[in-house]
Order: structure tokens, then C-alpha cells, then sequence
């Protein structure tokens, strides 16, 4: 019962930590959250996104870009109740947020909880390891910046963890709920955001690997479960073929840079082109070095515990994306992880290594909502190693001694996530809020009152992407805007050039 109560503690601390302020911090909406609300808006309206299509289940289109669509349908409801505002257009994202911390105590369990337990201490030890990890999570600055803000990303971080979590308890219960369960959270991640269409493959893989034998007794429960998937995503294979889904990985992937190109051909030409300078100086070879720098740029001590992503938007830049004080604990919990090697520890590791796979293809790296498909895999190790250490403590030390240490650690722990609060809470607005596009409401609600004084008013795209905020918070009628709206098509991508509101006229140049 204490530890159930100790749950309920840490959701509640989940909770105000990602509302708390919601609609006001980040102190203004990204183009990207503004496009999210309004869609949701219109679907909620007339069962159409912005451009006219019906029910979109495959993609939404949204500023030359075809986004996964699930987070406009779970912001219907929020819009509806809270009205079309910030608060609402996040709502699903804090909401996720928090749950993702429930599932994190039951996926500890589910990994570490096997098929026998051999006391009451054993049993106690796995649920305060699932209630630490949950906690760190709770608490994770990573987490928290994430869970604040209209990241779609962060919602299929929920539908990860669910589908790992139900595939555990499957594997543990032999029901077939949870089986079905595993297979809806996948497909749904992968209506939910780019990485995840890497990712949940990865992970079913691994889960497939390590569970063959279980699979192939209950072959019944496989076929039912994959049958239901293969339906759920076929129409969605296609689009991911397509040249569409392509265009934004175009633009950001590493490979897609001619330069490793001209400088291997160089070099080549520079050793007169011999045969062992085209092993040396092949292109592929240069972009496996480009993708592996990449990929351990994830893994900078800067990135995890200085100053964390380098875009504001993920970071409060002067905290890293795990607390400073966690740096002792994870390097303890990944050691003692692999040397104590209990339950299904295998799936940590390889689940963290196989969350980073797509994020490294891009130019821009570490990136924090890119790899957040590896969490709570940081976490958990966190936690792993702080319980560990604290048992071997209590095991060696008098009751004073190690009661005393981890009062230490517990006041360290909170004066760093009192210094990030207090950096999110009294300074980030003031030094970033550019990044998050702050004046558009406010230039709105001048314009609206000057308009009558002028014959036009001409709003200029250079700040962004203006024309989404003013339906937005003009909400405006989905019927209307697509009436009004001047749409051309350079091939694959949407160009707005026009939209008139009254004697406002919105210049757009939009890719």
C-alpha cells in the first residue's frame, strides 16, 4: 500500500511539472504547435484538415512538410473542451508526458519482474527500482521540456513504452490482450512521428529475437496480432515509399551532402587515381565515418549533463538534458546492469542503442526530440545504478551513515532540478523567446484593433510563417480559410501565396 501511495506521489509530481503554466510556458506557440491546434480545430469541425482532406490518416500537410497525423486527432477533444488556445494544443503532449511516467513503473516491472520471484526483499527491490525510475523520469529535464510543448515526438515515446510494456506482460501472462495491445501501440507510433517508423520496426525485432521460443509456442496469438498490424499499416507503406514522405528527409540527412562526394572524388584524384585511393577514399567509407560521428554525438557529457541540446527549444542551454547529479548512477547502473544481468536487462541496452539509429542520419546532432525515443532507457540505468548503490550502502555502513549519504544525494538532486525550474520558470522566457515565435499573438490582437484606422494592412512572412497563427487565434472557419487561400503546388509541396482577412493581407512564401 506505502508503495502504491509513493505512485500515485510521483504522478502527481509528473503532472504538475508538465501542466503547471502550460499555456504560458513556452511563453508562445511554435508555427508548428499552431498548425497542430488548428488542424485539430478543423477536424473537429467538418472532419477536414486545413486543405480539404477527409479524414487524413496517412499524413497532414503542413508547411511543404507531411507530418504523421495523430497528434491533430488526440487534440480534438482538447480544443473542444479548453477552446482553441495553448493550453489545449499542448494538452496532449503534457498528457502523454505523464503517462509515459505510469508506464515506466510498469515497464521495470515487466523486465525485471521474470517469471519467479524468490522473496518478498526480491519483489520489494524490483518495485522500488520501478518506482525510482519513474520518479527520474518524473523529475528528467529531458522529459519535462518535451512533455511542455505540441511535440508530436513525445507522444510516440507513450506508444513505445506501451508497446514494449504490453509485449512483456504478454510474454508473462500469455493473454492475448496484451499481445493485440503491443501491436495498436506500435502501428499507432508509427502514425505519430517520422523516427518511430525506424524505431518500432527496430524494437519489434529485438523483441522477436528475444522471445522467439515463447513466439513459436504461441503461434495462435502471433498470427492474430499480426494480422491486425499488417491490415493497420498497409496503407500506410506506401506514403512512406512515396516521394512525399522523402522531402523532409531530403533536406536534414547527412548522405544527401554532395560535399563527402567532391572530397572523396579529390582525394582520389589527388593519389592519381589508384586502386587502393578508391578503397581508402570511397564515398561510402566517408559517409560510415560521418554517420557513426554522428551517432556518438548523442553521447557528449555536454549534450547529457552541461548544457543539453544546442536548440533552446529542448534545453534551458545552462542544464543538460539528464540532472549532473545523475552522471554517477548511470555509469553504475550501465556496469552493474550488464554484470548482474537480471531479468530481461538485454532489452535496455540494445533498446537505447536502437533509438539513436535514425536520429544519426540527420546533419543536426545530438538532438534531444529525435532520440527521445530512447527514453526512459537513460533513466531506468539512473535508477538502477542510485538503488544499487544505496543497497550495497545500507549493507556496509551504519544506519546513520547511509541514511545521512542519501539525504546528501536527495538535497543534490534537489538543487539541480531546483536551479532548472527556476532557469525555466523565471529566465527562459526572457532569453528565448524568439525560438518560440513570441509577439505573433500579441502583433494579432494590434492589428485587429488598427485595422479600421488603414485600407490594408500587409503582414510580412520574414518572422515565419504568420498565416497559421491568424487563423489560429482568429479562428478562423476551416470553410473560409480554404476559400480565401490562394494555393499553388511546386510539385509535391503546398504554396501558399495570398490570404486576405477583411483589409489584412498575409504574404506567404511557404517550404
Amino acid at each position: 500500500m506505502k508503495r502504491t501511495y509513493l505512485l500515485v506521489f510521483i504522478l502527481l509530481v509528473a503532472a504538475i511539472l508538465r501542466f503547471y503554466q502550460l499555456g504560458s510556458m513556452p511563453p508562445s506557440l511554435t508555427w508548428d504547435e499552431a498548425a497542430w491546434g488548428y488542424n485539430a480545430y478543423s477536424l473537429g469541425i467538418d472532419g477536414k484538415d486545413e486543405f480539404g482532406r477527409v479524414l487524413p490518416y496517412t499524413y497532414l500537410e503542413s508547411f511543404g512538410d507531411y507530418k504523421p497525423p495523430v497528434y491533430a486527432y488526440l487534440d480534438i477533444l482538447p480544443v473542444k473542451v479548453f477552446g482553441l488556445n495553448e493550453f489545449a494544443t499542448r494538452f496532449p503532449s503534457a498528457f502523454f508526458g505523464t503517462l509515459t511516467v505510469l508506464l515506466t513503473y510498469f515497464l521495470v516491472k515487466g523486465l525485471f519482474e521474470t517469471s519467479i520471484i524468490k522473496s518478498n526483499s526480491t519483489k520489494h527491490y524490483f518495485e522500488d527500482l520501478a518506482l525510482i525510475s519513474a520518479l527520474i523520469l518524473a523529475i528528467s529535464p529531458w522529459h519535462i521540456m518535451l512533455s511542455r510543448a505540441a511535440f508530436e515526438a513525445n507522444v510516440a515515446t507513450f506508444f513505445l513504452v506501451s508497446g514494449v510494456t504490453s509485449a512483456l506482460y504478454w510474454i508473462r501472462k500469455k493473454q492475448l490482450f496484451f499481445l493485440i495491445l503491443s501491436m495498436l501501440s506500435f502501428v499507432l507510433s508509427l502514425y505519430t512521428f517520422n523516427t518511430s517508423r525506424v524505431v518500432a520496426p527496430l524494437l519489434i525485432t529485438l523483441l522477436v529475437i528475444s522471445f522467439w521460443r515463447v513466439l513459436w509456442q504461441r503461434k495462435k496469438d502471433i498470427i492474430i496480432a499480426g494480422i491486425i498490424g499488417i491490415i493497420l499499416v498497409s496503407s500506410l507503406i506506401p506514403f512512406i515509399f512515396s516521394p512525399q514522405a522523402k522531402i523532409r528527409y531530403n533536406e536534414v540527412n547527412i548522405f544527401s551532402d554532395i560535399s563527402v562526394i567532391k572530397t572523396a572524388n579529390q582525394e582520389i584524384i589527388n593519389d592519381g587515381n589508384t586502386s587502393w585511393s578508391k578503397i581508402i577514399h570511397n564515398r561510402r567509407w566517408l559517409f560510415t565515418i560521418d554517420y557513426l560521428s554522428h551517432y556518438f554525438d548523442n553521447f557528449s557529457s555536454s549534450f547529457l549533463f552541461i548544457k543539453g541540446d544546442h536548440n533552446p527549444k529542448f534545453s534551458t542551454q545552462d542544464v543538460g538534458e539528464l540532472y549532473l547529479m545523475s552522471l554517477p548512477f548511470l555509469l553504475i547502473g550501465g556496469f552493474l546492469l550488464f554484470k548482474k544481468k537480471e531479468g530481461y536487462w538485454w532489452i535496455v541496452p540494445a533498446w537505447l542503442l536502437l533509438g539513436i539509429i535514425p536520429a544519426a542520419t540527420a546533419r543536426e546532432t545530438p538532438h534531444a526530440l529525435r532520440i527521445e525515443a530512447t527514453l526512459p532507457t537513460f533513466q531506468l540505468l539512473v535508477a538502477y545504478g542510485l538503488l544499487n548503490t544505496f543497497l550495497f550502502l545500507k549493507q556496509h555502513l551504519n544506519k546513520i551513515q547511509w541514511k545521512s549519504i542519501g539525504i546528501i544525494v536527495g538535497l543534490l538532486y534537489l538543487v539541480n532540478i531546483s536551479y532548472f525550474l527556476h532557469g525555466y520558470y523565471q529566465h527562459y522566457a526572457w532569453r528565448y523567446s524568439g525560438e518560440w515565435q513570441y509577439g505573433y499573438k500579441e502583433s494579432i490582437a494590434y492589428a485587429q484593433i488598427q485595422q479600421e484606422k488603414y485600407d490594408n494592412i500587409i503582414v510580412t512572412p520574414v518572422l515565419g510563417r504568420p498565416y497559421v497563427y491568424y487563423l489560429f487565434y482568429l479562428h478562423m472557419l476551416p470553410a473560409e480559410f480554404r476559400k480565401e487561400a490562394k494555393v499553388q503546388r511546386d510539385v509535391f509541396v503546398v504554396l501558399l501565396q495570398l490570404i486576405r482577412l477583411g483589409n489584412i493581407f498575409l504574404v506567404i512564401h511557404q517550404l
